[in-house]
């Protein structure tokens, strides 16, 4: 009996032994040898994957910094030609011995056509799908030849616009390619639409694929909309607990998003985790995060509002479109749903309210039966489809059409749903507009400020240093940008006939300031709503370039601006600040004669009379202060520590208070 038990138990393991043979996969990646070039031309380049082409150009040295000066303009024609990437790579004979061999692209960026010694094994028009081809057939033991051909994603758009005329899709090309659609420009973004191999190549062999585990949430999530005496609630319950959601918007932290590194990436998500953040929306128009983004979500205690890759436009309704965009929520939630930090998938942003409140229907001059179809195919993509989808792979989250549910002009985007108030901006409205109109859940709102001088001096010339030169214009892309932060100095800051008397340097100290005290007292006035109003999330924590943003980040070693600091304190639930009483333009002060001293590695520093806003400045620091753009009262010491290397001497630290930038204007006016 014994030996019989013996032989069952030998047989069972030996089968199983068998099936997780068979069902191993064998992998060789495929990153080294790469070359590109411009589709037929006669010399080829090193090239990184992942990479993309103008990265690639830059390592080379065919193209400059395509963020120095306007350099911008003069890369546009890279958008508008095609690009051939090739390597080889070594099939070993095992491989080929097995029923199944096939090439993985986790990214291709967007239209690519893949050739295996020669002959086409895929074509590609998904940047946010994996790819997979069984080449088994194609290949051969040793050596193989891969090619792949990206075409014109912009020629192609065009091409796919200029088809459909005179139906028009809007409010760009853009809506018919599956690709990040920040790439074709923003308002606090540059046009680079570009192409490569964005993600890891491999080669994969098996016999068997291993069974898919099943899906077990990883959170119990409930986003609660219930109707009250004022209208209908919006909030989170994470674990039965219904949380205060405070936090900002996420967009892709480089233009080229390739070279953000794991440093990078933790650096970023520190600055939001330091902030006392607990929640950051990863906004529609950008890419579907690395997946050590949401490892660190995870660890750092961040939630994530995850929308889909859609944003302010409106969608084709061909099947072959409907097709793509199914296998892409397929993949990316399966990818992503184990991560505890996901607790919302949102269809997309600002297409909803876009098609209602943005004026497409006379300034596209829309038919009515084109805009029947335009809304019976969005209808049938994010409130029928996309919810479907989800319930087959990922029924454990809240699911919500598009962000936000109203228009901001709309009186209940101030009672339910979420609300991206944007009379505050964008209408001109101040500050104080939130006493009164104060929604459930502030998904998106904002002020912006310039970068750093450090990152002006970075991308300007001497000769580009002056208000307001075409460089710095072409560094500030919200419509008429300049215009409304002068609006804003001359309410809160300064005296409107000072304002083009002051320096570059002066000027952004001033909207720094103006942004510190718009996010400081818009965050308050939200707080002390609750729990009516359950969340702040501010547009935007993060920038992808150098550029004037509402960013509370510098592009360039991700260094805080003034706002950070004002978000900082008041999401610390422990110390909220007071509101401020008045504007800053109206305080009365004197020099402050700011004095300072190291102690350690703590600088300590005191004033003379009550100093407003006084910015230390420490050339070559890398990191942070503790603290920065403070108050300082006469006599009361400040200490700050340094938070971060420091390239320069100790020694190199600069002082600038409210007081200093308002006697250096008066003077130059005068």
């Amino acid at each position: 009996m014994k030996a019989d038990l013996k032989n069952i138990a030998a047989a069972v393991a030996g089968t199983f032994l068998a099936l997780t043979a068979a069902a191993q996969v064998n992998s060789i990646a495929i990153t080294k040898g790469w070359q590109f070039r411009e589709a037929d031309e006669a010399r080829w380049y090193p090239a990184k994957v992942p990479g993309e082409v103008h990265t690639d150009l830059l390592a080379n040295k065919l193209i400059g910094d395509p963020f120095y000066r306007d350099n911008e303009k003069k890369l546009q024609w890279i958008e508008r030609e095609d690009w051939e990437y090739k390597t080889s790579f070594v099939v070993p004979p095992a491989a080929l011995s097995k029923k199944q061999a096939e090439l993985v692209f986790d990214g291709l960026d967007t239209y690519a056509d893949v050739y295996v010694n020669g002959k086409l094994a895929l074509s590609a028009d998904n940047m946010f799908r994996q790819w997979r081809v069984d080449a088994r057939s194609l290949l051969k033991a040793g050596a193989n030849d891969l090619r792949v051909v990206f075409r014109s994603a912009q020629n192609i758009v065009d091409s796919f616009a200029k088809a459909d005329l005179p139906y028009v899709i809007p409010d760009n090309p853009r809506a018919y390619v599956r690709k990040a659609q920040f790439h074709f420009g923003w308002d606090w973004g540059p046009k680079f639409t570009t192409c490569g191999i964005w993600k890891d190549v491999r080669l994969e062999y098996f016999d068997e694929k291993p069974a898919e585990k099943p899906f077990v949430p990883p959170v119990k999530v409930e986003l609660v909309e219930k109707p009250d005496e004022k209208g209908t609630s919006f909030y989170f319950a994470i674990d039965g607990k219904p949380v205060y959601m405070k936090g900002a918007n996420y967009i892709p932290s480089d233009a080229f998003v390739t070279r953000m590194t794991r440093d990078d990436y933790r650096k970023m998500l520190m600055m939001a985790k330091d902030a006392n953040m607990n929640m950051l929306r990863v906004w529609g128009g950008g890419i579907y995060e690395n997946d050590y983004f949401y490892d660190l979500c995870d660890s750092l205690g961040i939630y994530v509002w995850q929308d889909f890759m859609f944003a302010g436009t409106m969608i084709p309704g061909d099947e072959a479109f409907f097709k793509n965009v199914k296998e892409e929520v397929f993949q990316q939630v399966k990818r992503l749903r184990h991560h505890k930090s996901i607790v919302l998938w949102c269809g997309n942003n600002e297409d909803e309210e876009a098609f209602f409140k943005w004026g497409w229907h006379s300034s596209f001059r829309i038919s009515k039966s084109d805009s029947v179809k335009l809304w019976k195919d969005y209808t049938r993509m994010f409130r029928d489809s996309i919810p479907k989808w989800l319930k087959e792979v990922d029924p454990s989250r809240p699911y919500i059409s598009s962000s936000p549910r109203y228009h901001w002009s709309q009186s209940q985007s101030l009672t339910e749903g979420d609300s991206h108030y944007w009379g505050t901006w964008w209408g001109g409205e101040d500050f104080e507009v939130f006493e009164k109109n104060t929604g459930r859940f502030i998904s998106e709102y904002g002020m912006q400020a310039m970068p750093d001088y450090s990152s002006i001096e970075a991308i300007t010339q001497p000769q580009d240093r002056y208000l307001f030169s075409d460089v710095l214009r072409n560094h500030q892309r919200a419509g008429n940008g300049f215009k409304k932060l002068e609006g804003y100095l001359k309410k809160y800051m300064i005296d409107s006939a000072v304002i083009n008397h002051l320096s570059v340097e002066d000027y952004v100290y001033l909207t720094q300031c103006v942004q510190y005290y718009g996010f400081k007292n818009m965050i308050l006035m939200h707080r002390s709503k609750s729990p009516y109003n359950m969340g702040t999330l501010l547009w935007q924590l993060n920038d992808c370039w150098p550029v004037a943003s509402w960013s509370i980040t510098n592009y360039y070693d991700r260094k805080p601006k003034a706002a950070w600091y004002a978000v900082k304190h008041t999401y610390d639930d422990a110390n909220l600040p007071a509101r401020d009483k008045g504007y800053p333009k109206d305080l009365e002060l004197k020099d402050p004669a700011v004095k300072w001293r190291w102690v350690g590695s703590e600088l300590v520093l005191t004033a003379s009379s009550f100093a407003k806003y006084v910015f230390v400045d420490i050339p070559g620091l890398k990191g942070k202060l503790s603290d920065n753009y403070f108050d300082l009262e006469p006599g009361v010491e400040k200490r700050v520590r340094v938070e971060g290397a420091v390239s320069a001497k100790p020694s190199a630290v600069r002082i600038k208070t409210l007081y200093d930038v308002r006697a250096a204007a008066s003077k130059l006016k005068k």
